[in-house]
């Protein structure tokens, strides 16, 4: 069971998105899949429409028990083989920025709960951490209970400070309370590939953090919000613009799922493999075949 946290310490930039997306791609592989929302306002839990629950993840950050796990899991509107651990409004209450250790391990115990005891006879092989866009007691947790950290950031003058302060906060949890944990890549979303602040804006992203930076980016498509509203996977949407973005999450989730260092949290047998990201600087990201527009599908 691999655990990765999709974080960004800026609002706004769509790491929801970037979860859901990288949710779907399992789903296609045929990777049974938890998505775990932290984030107060629950959009991943909005567009994977679970049925209702009695419990959330408010509770078993509080309690975390297998029975009060099996009170806050649902299966989302998707498939049966991706489940939902519900998010609730109610999570801001918990989101202090000075929680103690003991209470940051809460959520790491309830992983290690469903480690050793699979709600159904088939476990998860991928859980996904939607992290709100604050270094809280939520992502923190999240960070503390991974195995490894996705950063999601978009082409803007503010994009290498927050990508830099999220990279800071994973080694201090790295370093304090979760050695396992790596940041496995800085993905770029809402990329406008014919915008030449984007692309400057990519190659600082570049200069300053080299191969962390993916070489694949999530180009602004229009496609995105409407598969989100429809409550449907990227990769069932079908426009030209839901089909690019499907395969870049594809891509995403093979990088996922090829860390070399599987935490944990490891399937039974399964071996960690030896680095597959590239030395020096990233691959520039090819060219699309048109501005994007919010005309575009």
């Amino acid at each position: 069971m691999h655990t990765v946290a999709v974080l960004s310490l800026k609002g706004g930039v769509g790491k929801t998105t970037v979860a859901l997306g990288i949710a779907s791609a399992a789903l296609r592989r045929g990777t049974r899949t938890l998505v775990v929302d932290l984030d107060p306002q629950g959009n991943a839990t909005t567009s994977l429409d679970p049925p209702y629950t009695d419990a959330t993840l408010a509770d078993v950050l509080e309690t975390p028990t297998r029975e009060m796990l099996e009170r806050a899991i649902a299966p989302s509107v998707w498939s049966e083989d991706v489940d939902v651990l519900v998010g609730t409004e109610e999570l801001e209450l918990l989101n202090d920025p000075d929680a103690d250790s003991e209470r940051l391990a809460n959520f790491s115990r309830a992983l290690d709960e469903l480690h050793r005891t699979p709600l159904r006879e088939t476990p998860y092989e991928l859980v996904i951490l939607d992290c709100p866009p604050s270094l809280g007691r939520l992502t923190k947790s999240a960070l503390v209970g991974a195995d490894s950290a996705l950063i999601v950031t978009e082409p803007t003058i503010y994009a290498v400070a927050g990508a830099n302060r999220a990279l800071e906060a994973i080694e201090k949890i790295r370093k304090e309370l979760n050695p396992d944990l790596r940041p496995i890549g800085v993905l770029v979303n809402k990329l406008r590939v014919r915008s030449y602040e984007h692309q400057f804006r990519i190659a600082e992203l570049r200069d300053n953090f080299g191969s962390l930076v993916m070489p694949t980016a999530i180009t602004d498509r229009l496609a995105v919000q409407q598969a989100q509203g429809a409550c449907s996977p990227i990769h069932e949407w079908h426009s030209p613009g839901a089909q690019e973005i499907a395969l870049t999450f594809n891509m995403v989730l093979a990088k996922i799922l090829r860390s070399n260092r599987a935490g944990r949290h490891r399937i039974a047998g399964e071996e960690p493999e030896g680095p597959d990201w590239p030395e020096g600087p990233a691959p520039e990201t090819p060219e699309a075949p048109a501005e994007v527009s919010e005309s575009t599908g």
